[in-house]
């Protein structure tokens, strides 16, 4: 199940696929895009070389809003590749050292099978669709006893039952029965409020036995009756009917495969973990604690075994791809051993006026584009000129200069405030085209800047 069509893209096409969404940054879309080449590489290399060949970790320096994270969670979409981002400060949070790195892989894994499972699901879509059908009708139609009637009236009554089960199966089909309720019978899920006080605790192995236990993993569990509308209750029953066509024990063990092969690890924040002093953790508490957390993390960038639910995983071919700002440290603070393990090095650029109105226009899910959908639900159709545009990337700029600089997250929070009238009375609104011109942006958002109260525009 680990085919991609999408698995072979060259490193051009990679990096074309990745401008649809980020804009600029092109020597770490092209880092990362020569590291997804090379997996593909890999696996046609003769099988005696293949594995000592291992990724060329990448580490991103850049401040944040930039588009570290963005990179490489586009990449891992662009091949269905499982994905997980962390942040290596939350291993110092809960007081002593190390959360338990090898949460993160097993976090990894469980994206693995939900892809697995997906994957597997779409492939029996269609029988799963078919006897959820045969379901519903038997719930629209229940037989009726025989009871004492002749063979000639029984054969009577099956030929009638026939044609009224056609019947409602071309009206099933055609929607006209979505509205009536129905009673089906559905797997309760028990409560996750004790589940989830145990992960904060980062008990990840006892999570899973519980939720075993209690019937929330697999499609277990009690069962209940349900009045739901027929619409809602095919949605139900093809789920369960898929469940069951599904070969769990195949979708584990090419879940740890895709996992293995194709893993994408993205450890967020990893110049937090460097001691003040320098790398050698001089001094007591909390830095040895982030100098101990570097030294957890090693083993499972050099490549070890982590024990998961679902079986052994070893992290020697996942692609671990680490980022940090770097403002207050250096790479060569973090310890030697660790700095080995990330070869390559890409810095991203600080965004300017220009970058910041490429990426309102540009992008195929820009945040205007977002904004256009949104209120198109109320029927509005919402313009924004260039001179527009362009007055807003110089606000978010100068808010950035003028506060601590967040990239393209300003964007959010310029927009919202610009928005923000708009959006409230778009159900009332009579005249449903709004334009927003380059005066409107100076009226609404000039007057926050130049009265220095840049609160509305802290995230």
């Amino acid at each position: 199940m680990m085919s991609n069509d999408k698995a072979g893209l060259t490193p051009r096409e990679i990096v074309g696929e990745l401008d649809r969404y980020i804009v600029g940054q092109d020597s770490a879309k092209r880092a990362v895009a020569i590291a997804l080449r090379n997996r593909w590489r890999r696996q046609r290399v003769p099988e005696e070389m293949r594995a000592d060949i291992t990724p060329k970790n990448i580490l991103m320096i850049g401040p944040t809003g930039v588009g570290k994270t963005e990179i490489a969670r586009r990449l891992a979409k662009l091949i269905d590749a499982p994905f997980v981002k962390v942040e290596a400060s939350k291993f110092t949070e809960v007081g002593y050292v190390g959360r338990d790195v090898e949460s993160m892989v097993r976090d990894l894994v469980e994206e693995a099978v939900n892809l697995e499972r997906q994957a597997a699901e779409r492939d029996v879509a269609g029988k799963a669709e078919k006897a959820a059908e045969e379901r519903i009708l038997d719930l629209l139609l229940p037989p009726s006893p025989v009871g004492n009637r002749g063979a000639e009236e029984t054969s009577s009554g099956g030929e009638d039952k026939t044609k009224t089960r056609e019947t409602f199966r071309r009206m099933l089909r055609e929607g006209k029965l979505d509205e009536r309720i129905i009673e089906v019978e559905v797997t309760q899920k028990a409560p996750m409020s004790m589940i989830q006080n145990f992960s904060n605790e980062g008990v990840q192995d006892m999570v899973v036995q519980l939720q075993d236990m209690m019937g929330m993993r697999g499609g277990g569990g009690p069962k209940k009756q349900r009045k739901v509308t027929v619409k809602d209750a095919r949605t139900i029953v093809r789920d369960e009917e898929a469940a069951k066509l599904v070969d769990n024990d195949a979708v584990q063990r090419g879940a740890l495969a895709r996992a293995e092969e194709m893993g994408i690890i993205f450890i967020d924040e990893i110049d937090k973990i460097i001691s003040r002093g320098g790398g050698g953790g001089s001094g007591g508490g909390p830095d040895v604690s982030r100098e101990g957390v570097q030294r957890d993390l090693l083993p499972i960038v050099e490549g070890s075994t982590v024990t998961t639910k679902y079986g052994r995983i070893k992290t020697d071919h996942v692609l671990f791809i680490a980022a940090g700002a770097f403002h207050g440290a250096k790479v060569s603070d973090l310890i030697p051993e660790l700095q080995g393990r990330f070869p390559i090095r890409v810095e991203l650029a600080g965004l300017s006026g220009g970058d910041l109105v490429r990426i309102l226009r540009e992008p195929k899910n820009s945040l205007l584009r977002q904004y256009e959908a949104l209120l198109s639900t109320e029927g509005l159709t919402l313009e924004i000129t260039d001179d527009a545009i362009t007055e807003i990337a110089k606000v978010a700029e100068k808010a950035n200069q003028s506060m601590e600089n967040i990239g393209a997250r300003r964007l959010h929070t310029v927009l919202e405030t610009l928005l923000e009238d708009i959006s409230f009375d778009a159900p009332e609104r009579r005249e449903k085209r709004v334009v927003i011109d380059r005066d409107l942006v100076v009226k609404k958002l000039h007057r926050v800047l130049d009265s220095e109260d840049l609160s509305r525009f802290v995230l």
